[in-house]
């Protein structure tokens, strides 16, 4: 409600409504206070005074982070990365600041201390989720945060494009170190990415449902993207398939974690440096493109709805370049 005060010859208005910041106003004239006043209770009636911003003295970065936790975080794909990301953040002193103190240089500040520990490209896709916490914010909880301190944040250096492919003879020495685990499942999966472009995750949650071996077809309704695409599988891929189906209707029992742990332990056995699971589609794309492969041929398999950022993922092989340019001299 509007409470209007006669003080000296001028007449104030302040209208307060519960959520919001208190606003006011001071006139020479008695009606052009109503006035103003009706038009602000209107404004409150529709929300739209302006947010209460004593909030952001009492709300932490911390509490924005355990709500985002709580109330974000269960319904993303990958909220387990992201959720061990933000508990791990909690324990910098940047968390104990209150919103109202919050700007891009305490986080700047904060990306220079990460610097030390972690590589540019990985501490952007760690603020990932930080800048959507703020936006969130905003759009849904309310909090009057004027600016997402995260989209001014800058990094200097460069962000280094991963080319890294299979060495003649490494996945020889991946299948031979395999012979010694548990479950040879590993080398199952290892052919079957090299085979399809799958990420790991997608390969960890293939059901047989989905699978159409009439037709030679795998369709992954959950993607990364958010689109669902169907995957055309080669002879290769087809032999790379167990004969048995696994828990709950899966086609390989490892889980994305297992396929993760098993494969740093074959790596460490075969002493292949700087090999990670996610070059075998690094690979696989590379495979499709020196095969003939037309850009929107590889795209309806690894998925991508960018050419820019598929053929980040194509790396020939100086071998297959020299044996072309052999073949047509």
């Amino acid at each position: 409600m509007a409470t209007i005060r006669q003080r000296g010859k001028k007449w104030q208005v302040q209208v307060r409504r519960a959520g919001s910041g208190a606003v006011s106003k001071s006139f020479l004239r008695r009606k052009d206070a109503d006035a103003w006043a009706r038009q602000m209770e209107i404004q409150a009636d529709r929300s739209e005074l302006p947010a209460d911003s004593s909030v952001l003295k009492v709300v932490t970065f911390a509490d924005l982070i355990a709500r985002y936790r709580k109330e974000v975080i269960p319904k993303k794909r990958g909220g387990k990365i992201e959720d061990a990301v933000l508990a791990r953040m909690l324990g910098d002193p940047i968390c104990k600041l209150p919103l109202s103190n919050l700007k891009t240089t305490d986080f700047a500040s904060y990306r220079d201390r990460r610097l030390a520990c972690v590589a540019p490209t990985t501490l952007k896709r760690q603020l990932n989720p930080i800048q959507h916490m703020f936006e969130v914010a905003k759009r849904e909880w309310a909090i009057p945060i004027k600016d997402n301190p995260i989209k001014a944040l800058r990094f200097s250096v460069k962000m280094r494009m991963r080319t890294r492919r299979l060495r003649h003879g490494e996945l020889d020495r991946l299948v031979k170190a395999a012979h010694c685990c548990r479950s040879e499942e590993i080398v199952q999966i290892i052919h079957f990415a090299l085979a399809t472009a799958m990420r790991r995750g997608e390969i960890a949650n293939m059901q047989w449902k989905d699978l159409d071996k009439k037709r030679r077809l795998l369709t992954i309704p959950v993607t990364k993207n958010g689109h669902a695409r169907a995957i055309p599988l080669s002879n290769d891929a087809i032999k790379a398939l167990p004969k048995r189906c696994s828990i709950g209707g899966r086609v390989f029992s490892m889980t994305g974690n297992a396929i993760h742990l098993a494969w740093d332990r074959l790596t460490e056995r075969a002493q292949i440096d700087d090999l990670r699971f996610h070059d075998l589609r690094h690979e696989a794309i590379s495979r499709f493109f020196e095969l003939g492969l037309t850009i929107p041929e590889v795209a309806t398999i690894s998925g991508h709805r960018d050419a820019t950022m598929l053929l980040k993922y194509a790396h020939a092989s100086s071998s297959a370049v020299f044996k072309k340019l052999n073949q047509a001299a």
